[in-house]
């Protein structure tokens, strides 16, 4: 394949990657602002299924474009800031897998929540803690893999 079709390719789907992110972050922190119970239920349906049907792919495409680019142009994938690029996305990555699993633990305490008419338990609390403190790295993360990208200062 060729290489700037490739490049498309990884530009669109990290494009897909970072803007389903920042809107899934966005809807689910303005549902748990507003606090309504059925909402937070509904919102954390669709960014799970917002991650299964669009992140998760993107990751793929991310990685399998990233590697065949790289080939392409000569690199190695030890020479420093692909070497940075690979370390980062397996933190990212680290983080993000966690992230999918308490969001799902999330939205089927809120469809209960909601389904009950009571509020929403402790763990939920909990869970959306160590969903924010894992994202928060994943997000500097992604911006310093972008940063690599472009510059390739090593």
């Amino acid at each position: 394949m060729d290489y700037f079709v490739l490049k498309w390719i990884h530009i669109v789907s990290s494009t897909l990657l970072f803007g389903t992110g920042l809107g899934t972050v966005f809807y689910k922190c303005m549902a748990d602002y507003y606090g309504n119970v059925e909402h937070q239920a509904q919102t954390l349906k669709a960014v799970v299924w917002a991650d299964m049907l669009f992140t998760a792919p993107a990751v793929v495409v991310q990685l399998v474009t990233g590697l065949w680019m790289a080939h392409l142009a000569g690199y190695h994938l030890f020479e420093g800031w692909l070497l940075w690029v690979l370390c980062l996305f397996v933190v990212v990555g680290c983080c993000w897998l966690p992230v999918l699993w308490l969001q799902v633990k999330m939205r089927d305490l809120a469809m209960m929540a909601a389904a009950n008419n009571t509020p929403l338990s402790s763990d939920y609390y909990r869970y959306r803690k160590i969903w924010l403190a894992l994202g928060v790295p994943a997000f500097i993360a992604v911006m310093v893999i972008f940063w690599l990208m472009v510059f390739k200062p090593i």
